[in-house]
């Protein structure tokens, strides 16, 4: 497995390909939701790699100087239970710290709530519905 990270039209379209596999074709979100005004020219990408084929993914969005967004962070279906997302998630982490972010945000899902509690992120708000799904906002202080 190989994990880069860049905001380079490679890394948008390696993450477009998972994300597409994984929120449009295998859950059923509109591909209108699935691909808004952030995938654009100098937007970040974390992707992880099998060989040649992009396998699980995530985006950053810097939000100020001192926070961060994490958005749409995926794995393909036959890749999951190998820790790709925490790895993906580390990167975006790491990115962070580079950036001189102090703080990270998740808009999880329900589902996948858990998932990032273990990875140190805390409930900072209410529950809400996005794109038709509840989801709750996650932060996480990632400052050195």
């Amino acid at each position: 497995m190989k994990r880069v990270i860049g905001n380079q039209n490679w890394h948008r379209a390696a993450s477009c390909y998972v994300r597409m596999q994984v929120f449009v074709l295998e859950r059923g979100l509109a591909i209108d939701d699935e691909f808004d005004q952030a995938d654009r020219d100098g937007t970040t990408y974390a992707v992880i790699f099998a060989g040649d084929q992009p396998v699980a993914t995530g985006r950053y969005l810097p939000i100020d100087a001192e926070q961060a967004r994490l958005t749409r962070i995926a794995t393909l279906a036959a890749y999951r239970g190998q820790h790709l997302g925490a790895q993906v998630i580390q990167a975006l982490e790491d990115q962070a710290r580079q950036d001189g972010k102090q703080t990270l945000i998740i808009h999880s899902e329900l589902t996948a709530k858990g998932f990032y509690q273990t990875l140190g992120y805390r409930p900072s708000s209410a529950v809400y519905q996005e794109d038709g799904v509840d989801c709750q906002t996650l932060t996480k202080q990632v400052a050195n």
